[in-house]
């Protein structure tokens, strides 16, 4: 016994290596060509491109669709570069009469653009039941049999998947499918302004849906759409109204995806939505990636599409690039991983726990906090530091094509416009010494652990037509002195308030104090960020107060152009300085109509500059525009032009060509892996204690050596007073 007891100890011991036993996936897994990530929230709720709008949704629809264009992954600023197209095109500009313009004509002679884009032949869809035939060449599941569906809960159940070519046909049924009544599109109202015969195209959808039983399927092919048309099998043409140069930017967008008639008729069908079946659920695209598992707020697998042709890896990128090695897989086709796994984890703790056991290669493909929070974690703690850094982890960080702003309602008596030329003055003097005494630098310190740029006009950087600092400096704010940027003083401020009418923060004429009012959504005035605002106007002897109410509420004083002072944020759509001057626009005012110009703010020189520059492509001339529309607001300061938050991403050392961005959506297919580096990594920063293990198996030993000798004895003894045959002890 003590011999077998033995034995099991050293077979114990020896099975008891120093791989890794809390690993989530198998060794085989970890071994593979497959990313590892997370999402936290819940899963992607809109896989139709012509419904997601969310950043959660980006990392799929972006691997499986395919958009006419896309960004250069490497250079900023940002750089539009065909995807599905041949080549990112210019358009032609007719006239009223349909007659033809030179390239060069005014915007306002423009009553339509042009746009005719080549597609690049040969490029196929995903294998999908939706295009799949029988011998006879009917297609196998459509109609579908009822029986067909039993147990079916995701397309790779289904026995019989087919793939046919993409065509122009297919982003005219896309297009379509933004105005058709049953998809309700967010980016509907926005085309609809552009696009010619949208409008129309939706009312004619409506009125052909309300003839057909809601069941059967709308076939949009029956309607023409005047402003986007198939001209061949690979050619496409799009009919802009006027000149809107930024309309190529929203070809990026997986709005404008194609979608095959077949899958949108092969979705609608009887029990397929009870079976979660749907363009929201299980996507159909020509892209590097496809669906093929996908368990609701569980696990969700992007596996790498047999049918796609393959991209070459980008041979060009900014500054610094190259010395980062990300140009060392140059020309080589895409995509490097075959696939992507996400994961569930309900809290950010285990998340990052498990990230720094090397189980994740990535914390979450489309979140850009988790650089900059480890970044901030490594600044704070320098046994985090080291920990970072003996591991190899990429940490970076940039500045994101987004804006935060401090803003003044120009329709306020106080801090607007003023109603004559000297209030106008007098108003614009206030205005300049709050944006001086306000410290954004100490606020992103603050509040943003320095993970941010101050904001020096309303473009933020990585947008075409921002001029870095020192040349891009807001002079009314900032000087240089001696080659270095720095805040004008208070001595400064404290004269333009003076000049304003208010010497030492009280009126000139009633020796009253001023007043002034912030407008918050929610809280009551007691954050830490409003003390901080308010210790901003009490260096000018100017009193703060917070005028705190419901987010509803807030939305209602805001469209009404009640507000004093707010704070508010745009992220770009695109990255073109019309995404972000049009916000300080006069037609767009909020008050008067609704617009994104929450400041209200009117400026007739800047809205003829914005009406100049919005027809004009990139160039010299556009950029002096742009100049001077930014030196009007430094000058009126609707706006302090607050910061820019910082994203980044945070990647372990494995995982290759890592260069975060909140534009370039379609970073999947650019990533390659190390996964030898991975497996050795695991084993080496989850070696298992086995001591423990070994201390209580030796004591189960003793004890069970200890308990063996005790029966032994007893049998011993019971054997030695047990009666013999005759009635008697053994002697």
């Amino acid at each position: 016994m003590r011999l077998f007891l033995g034995l099991l100890l050293v077979w114990v011991i020896a099975g008891c290596g120093q791989e890794a036993v809390n690993r989530p996936y198998t060794l085989q897994d970890a071994q593979s060509n497959t990313l590892f990530t997370a999402f936290t929230q819940r899963s992607p709720k809109y896989l139709d491109p012509a419904r997601s709008y969310s950043t959660d949704e980006t990392p799929f629809t972006y691997s499986i669709y395919e958009p006419l264009y896309s960004y250069h992954y490497l250079k900023r600023p940002y750089e539009l570069i065909p995807r599905a197209a041949q080549e990112v095109v210019e358009p032609y500009f007719l006239d009223e009469q349909g007659r033809l313009l030179p390239q060069d004509a005014p915007g306002e002679l423009v009553a339509e653009s042009v746009y005719q884009i080549q597609l690049k032949p040969d490029i196929l869809y995903q294998p999908h039941p939706a295009f799949a035939k029988d011998e006879a060449g009917n297609y196998r599941y459509y109609p579908i049999d009822p029986a067909d569906l039993d147990g079916v809960y995701g397309i790779p159940a289904f026995e019989h998947h087919d793939t046919r070519a993409l065509t122009a046909e297919d982003y005219v049924y896309g297009f379509k499918r933004l105005a058709s009544p049953r998809v309700v599109s967010p980016i509907y109202e926005l085309f609809s302004k552009h696009i010619i015969g949208l409008e129309e195209f939706s009312e004619a959808a409506r009125a052909a849906n309300d003839e057909i039983p809601a069941e059967e399927w709308l076939d949009l092919r029956e309607i023409p759409l005047q402003g986007v048309e198939a001209v061949d099998e690979h050619t496409l043409r799009f009919r802009v109204k006027g000149k809107y140069p930024q309309f190529s930017y929203w070809l990026a967008m997986t709005f404008a995806a194609p979608i095959p008639w077949e899958a949108d008729r092969f979705y609608h069908q009887p029990n397929m939505a009870q079976h979660n079946l749907s363009l929201n659920q299980w996507p159909v695209g020509t892209g590097p990636y496809m669906l093929t598992d996908s368990i609701t707020n569980r696990r969700h697998v992007l596996s790498r599409n047999p049918n796609f042709r393959g991209e070459p890896y980008p041979c060009e990128g900014e500054e610094g690039d190259k010395e980062a090695g990300l140009l060392e897989d140059c020309g080589q086709m895409m995509p490097f991983i075959d696939r992507i796994v996400f994961q569930l984890e309900k809290e950010n703790v285990p998340l990052l726990g498990k990230f720094l056991q090397g189980y994740y290669d990535i914390p979450q493909v489309e979140r850009g906090e988790y650089g900059v929070s480890m970044t901030v974690a490594a600044d704070d703690s320098p046994d985090k530091a080291a920990l970072y850094q003996e591991r190899g982890i990429q940490l970076h960080t940039q500045p994101e094509a987004q804006l935060f702003y401090f803003g003044f309602n120009w329709l306020d008596p106080v801090v607007g416009k003023g109603d004559t030329p000297e209030q106008e003055e007098k108003n614009r003097y206030l205005r300049q010494a709050l944006s001086i005494a306000f410290d954004w630098e100490q606020y992103v310190a603050i509040f943003h652990d320095d993970q941010g740029s101050v904001g020096q006009g309303p473009l933020p950087p990585g947008v075409y037509g921002y001029v870095a600092p020192p040349e891009g400096i807001n002079p009314v704010v900032y000087e240089t002195v001696e080659g270095q940027v720095q805040r004008r003083s208070l001595d400064e401020a404290k004269e333009l308030l003076a000049k304003a009418g208010y010497p030492d923060g009280r009126h000139a004429e009633t020796g009253e104090p001023l007043i002034l009012y912030f407008d918050s959504a929610g809280g009551m005035g007691a954050s830490a960020t409003l003390d901080w605002m308010r210790r901003q106007l009490e260096q000018l002897g100017i009193q703060l107060e917070i005028r705190a109410t419901d987010y509803n509420r807030f939305q209602e004083k805001m469209q009404r152009g009640v507000a004093q002072m707010f704070m508010w944020g745009w992220v770009a759509d695109y990255p073109d300085a019309e995404n972000f001057l049009f916000l300080l626009y006069g037609p767009h005012a909020r008050a008067q109509g609704g617009g994104e110009n929450a400041a209200n703010y009117q400026n007739d020189e800047y809205d003829a500059l914005f009406e100049q520059m919005r027809y004009l492509d990139d160039g010299p001339e556009k950029q002096a525009i742009i100049n001077e529309m930014v030196r009007i607001v430094q000058e009126d300061a609707p706006w302090m032009f607050g910061f820019t938050p910082y994203s980044g991403g945070a990647y372990q050392h494995w995982v290759k060509n890592a260069k975060p961005s909140q534009m370039v959506r379609d970073t999947l297919q650019y990533m390659r892996l190390d996964t030898e580096a991975r497996t050795q990594s695991q084993a080496q920063w989850n070696q298992p204690l086995w001591w423990p293990l070994w201390v209580l198996i030796a004591l189960v030993v003793l004890v069970g050596g200890y308990l063996m000798r005790v029966w032994q004895a007893k049998n011993q003894q019971r054997i030695r007073t047990q009666p013999d045959s005759d009635g008697g002890p053994h002697a």
